[in-house]
C-alpha cells in the first residue's frame, strides 16, 4: 500500500532485495531534475507569451482598431484578470485530477485559442478570446508549483521555482520580440499568430519530457475542505503579506510593460514596432535573476533578498523618467531583474509556509500576482493617457512603496515573535 500523502516528498530509506526500490524526490544532478526542469521551463515559457502575447503590440492595435491606449490594455488585463479569477478553483480541480493533467488540459486549450486569437474581427471580441485564453492558463501556474513542492527536495525548491520563473521570463522575451518583428513585416495579426505556433511547439515539448508525479495522492472534491484551506490561508499572516507582495511587484511590472511600448514609438525617440519589441531582450537579465534567487536567499535572508529586490526596481524607475534612450533600457533592466528576483523569492516562499493545502497557497498567491498585473496594466496605461510617463512611474513607484511597507512591518513582526519567548522565560 502506497505511503499516505502529506504534500511532501516521499524520503528514501533503507530496503531490501525484496523490497520495491523506493522513490526519491527529484534533486540537482540527477536526470529526473533536468528534465523536469526544462519541461516546466518549456510550460512557463509557452505560457508567458500567450499571457502578454499583445503587450508589445498595442499601439499597433490601438491604430488598427482606432482606439486609445486604455482601451487597447484591455487585452493584457482581460488575460491577466482572467487568470486570477480562475487560478484558485482550478488548482482545487488538480488536487483531483492531477497537476501534469491540468496543466496539460490547461496548456492544450491556451494554445488552440492562441491559434484563433489573430482572427478576432474586432476590438471587443479579441477581448472575450483573451479572457478565455488567460482563464485557460490559469490551470498552468498553481499546478506546477504544487508539482514542484511535491516532487523537488525541499532544499532544491527555491532554485526549481526560480527556473519555472525563468521560463516566465523568456517566454515574455520571445513572445513579445516575434509579435514586434512579425507585425513589422506583415501586421499585428501575424505576430499573434506567431505566437501561437511558438506556443504550440513549447506545449510539446512539456508534454514530451516532463516526468510523471510519483508523490501525488488524488483527494474528492470537496469544496468544504478547499474553502476551509483558503479560509486557513487567509489568516495566516506570512501568507498574506507574501501575497500583498506579489501583487504590488507585478503592478509595477504590468504598468511599465504596457505603457513602454507606446513611450518608445513617440517623441523623441520614435522607435520602429520590430525594435520596440526586441527591447523586450531585457527580459534575459529577470531569467537570470530568478534563477539566482536561491543562492541570493541563502546569503541575505528572504527579507534581505526583498529589501534588494525593491530597492532595484525602484533605481530603475527613476532611471526611465529622463528622456535618454540608454537610460531607459538601464532602467528597464533594474526593473525587470528587480520584479523576476522579488517574485521568485515571494512564490517560494509561500510553497515553503503552506504545510498543507499548497495548491490553493499557491493559486491565491498567483491571483494576487495577475490580479496586480491586471490592476497595474490599466491604472499604467490610464496614468500614461493622462500625465505621460511620469505618471505611469508614479503609479509604480507608489507600488514599490507599498512592498517596503510590509517587508518592514514583516521584520517588525519577526522581532516582536522572537521576544515573546524571552519575555515568558523572564517572568518565570
Amino acid at each position: 500500500m502506497p505511503p499516505a500523502h502529506t504534500g511532501a516528498p516521499v524520503r528514501t530509506g533503507a530496503s531490501t532485495p525484496s523490497s520495491p526500490k523506493p522513490l526519491r524526490a527529484h534533486s540537482p544532478g540527477r536526470p529526473g531534475y533536468r528534465r523536469m526542469s526544462l519541461a516546466l521551463f518549456a510550460a512557463g515559457l509557452a505560457t508567458f507569451a500567450l499571457l502578454y502575447s499583445t503587450q508589445a503590440l498595442l499601439p499597433a492595435i490601438s491604430d488598427g482598431f482606432g482606439v486609445t491606449a486604455g482601451q487597447a490594455s484591455w487585452t493584457v488585463s482581460a488575460a491577466t484578470g482572467a487568470l486570477a479569477l480562475f487560478v484558485l478553483p482550478l488548482s482545487a480541480l488538480s488536487e483531483r485530477f492531477g497537476r501534469t493533467r491540468l496543466m496539460t488540459v490547461s496548456l492544450a486549450v491556451a494554445v488552440g485559442v492562441g491559434l484563433l486569437v489573430p482572427f478576432a474581427p474586432d476590438l471587443e471580441w479579441l477581448v472575450v478570446l483573451r479572457a478565455v485564453q488567460g482563464a485557460a492558463i490559469a490551470g498552468v501556474p498553481a499546478s506546477a508549483m504544487a508539482y514542484l513542492a511535491e516532487e523537488v527536495e525541499p532544499k532544491a525548491l527555491v532554485g526549481a521555482i526560480g527556473l519555472f520563473v525563468a521560463g516566465n521570463s523568456i517566454g515574455g522575451m520571445s513572445g513579445r520580440i516575434a509579435t514586434g518583428w512579425a507585425a513589422q513585416a506583415w501586421g499585428w495579426r501575424a505576430g499573434l499568430l506567431t505566437v501561437g505556433v511558438l506556443a504550440l511547439a513549447c506545449a510539446a515539448a512539456y508534454r514530451v519530457l516532463l516526468p510523471r508525479a510519483r508523490f501525488f495522492r488524488p483527494a474528492p472534491l470537496a469544496p468544504r475542505a478547499v474553502g476551509a484551506a483558503v479560509a486557513r490561508h487567509l489568516r495566516d499572516p506570512l501568507l498574506l503579506r507574501l501575497y500583498g507582495i506579489g501583487a504590488l511587484f507585478m503592478t509595477v511590472f504590468g504598468a511599465v510593460y504596457t505603457v513602454i511600448g507606446y513611450r518608445l514609438v513617440e517623441e523623441p525617440f520614435s522607435l520602429g514596432q520590430g525594435v520596440v519589441g526586441s527591447v523586450f531582450l531585457i527580459y534575459l537579465v529577470g531569467t537570470a535573476s530568478s534563477a539566482a534567487a536561491g543562492a541570493l536567499v541563502a546569503r541575505v535572508g528572504r527579507r534581505g533578498a526583498l529589501y534588494l529586490a525593491v530597492a532595484t526596481t525602484a533605481l530603475g524607475l527613476l532611471l526611465s523618467l529622463a528622456d535618454a534612450l540608454a537610460a531607459v533600457l538601464a532602467g528597464l533592466v533594474l526593473i525587470t531583474a528587480g520584479f523576476f528576483a522579488g517574485h521568485a523569492v515571494a512564490s517560494a516562499a509561500v510553497s515553503r509556509t503552506a504545510a498543507t493545502g499548497r495548491a490553493q497557497a499557491s493559486a491565491l498567491y498567483q491571483s494576487a500576482y495577475y490580479l496586480g498585473s491586471s490592476a497595474g496594466g490599466t491604472l499604467g496605461a490610464l496614468a500614461y493617457h493622462t500625465g505621460g510617463w511620469a505618471a505611469t512611474a508614479g503609479i509604480a513607484l507608489l507600488a514599490v512603496l507599498g512592498v517596503v511597507s510590509i517587508t518592514l512591518y514583516g521584520s517588525h513582526a519577526a522581532r516582536a515573535e522572537r521576544r515573546l519567548p524571552v519575555r515568558a522565560a523572564a517572568a518565570r
